[in-house]
């Protein structure tokens, strides 16, 4: 077994295709196959179920993908440790990020102050939705991650309060309100979006035993502020993800308040290789600068 075989396996099972891992690798395609073959005949498992144009984990890939990772991780670790020994400070972080509220809002400050001191660390952000950041973490693809607070699995920094709110058509009655009540979107049409926050949104009606009427749905934030702007609809969504109110849309307090706070997470902080934890040090110490959720 070798740490390659096991980088293809970690790929294949990311990309979920052949001739992707291929390209992201840099070798052939048959040289992708004969090593994943190679590795399933010495752990005497399949690992990939093979189908036309499309590859997925069985069963025993599953439970020993986050172990191939785990192993990568270490060996990453085992590097940047030895480069630190030599007086090089080099290597690769993997960070788990979910969209607009981590991405735009709390990375790129944090970033530009971790490039500044660790220059020649190659920096790889895995982007998926705010739930699916635990799976990027228990699963080994990224070392540290973002993640809405609390989550006892893990070993976390808290960073940001951030909170829901509505945004509304400027023209809309609610809009005239301070705060909006789970109780005031019943009958109206609800927008919802698959950025994020989707869990959140309903324990907030769930509250109240409130049912919204979902009348559209939308993969992208912008496509969503929109068509609030030019038609009778409504949603919720978090502040930071939010850029500032485009014309014709506002944003409006939730009553009672639905704050979530954000941090970053990694499993066992004490094992994460010297980039992860300079990263999670840095954000430590310069949480204060980062953007505030407060709207105007």
């Amino acid at each position: 077994m070798t740490f390659t075989q096991l980088e293809i396996f970690a790929v294949l099972a990311k990309l979920g295709s052949f001739s992707r891992a291929a390209a992201a690798l840099g070798i052939t395609q048959s040289g992708v196959s004969h090593a994943l073959k190679q590795l399933e005949t010495e752990l005497g498992v399949m690992l990939l179920k093979r189908d036309v144009g499309n590859i997925t984990l069985t069963d025993s890939g599953e439970r020993l993908l986050p172990r191939a990772n785990d192993i990568l991780q270490q060996k990453e670790a085992l590097q940047q440790e030895a480069g630190l020994e030599r007086g090089i400070t080099r290597g690769t972080l993997r960070i788990a990020s979910f969209g607009a509220t981590s991405s735009l809002r709390l990375l790129p400050p944090l970033l530009a102050r971790f490039r500044q001191a660790h220059p020649m660390v190659e920096v790889h952000i895995d982007e998926v939705v705010d739930d699916k950041v635990v799976y990027c973490l228990l699963e080994r693809r990224a070392e540290i991650g973002f993640v809405v607070l609390p989550e006892d699995r893990f070993d976390t920094v808290p960073l940001v309060t951030d909170e829901l709110v509505a945004v509304l058509p400027a023209a809309h009655p609610l809009a005239k309100q301070e705060a909006i009540r789970a109780q005031d979107f019943e009958g109206l049409p609800f927008i919802r979006t698959s950025a994020g926050s989707g869990s959140h949104i309903d324990r907030f009606f769930a509250s109240a035993g409130v049912v919204p009427t979902t009348f559209y749905r939308f993969e992208q934030l912008s496509s969503m502020l929109g068509f609030v702007a030019t038609a009778d609809a409504v949603t919720i969504a978090a502040r930071l993800a939010l850029p500032e109110p485009p014309q014709g849309v506002v944003y409006r307090r939730l009553s009672p308040p639905r704050p979530r706070e954000i941090g970053l997470a990694a499993l066992q902080r004490d094992k994460l290789s010297p980039a992860a934890r300079a990263f999670m040090d840095l954000a430590t110490r310069y949480k204060a600068e980062l953007p505030s959720s407060a709207l105007s």
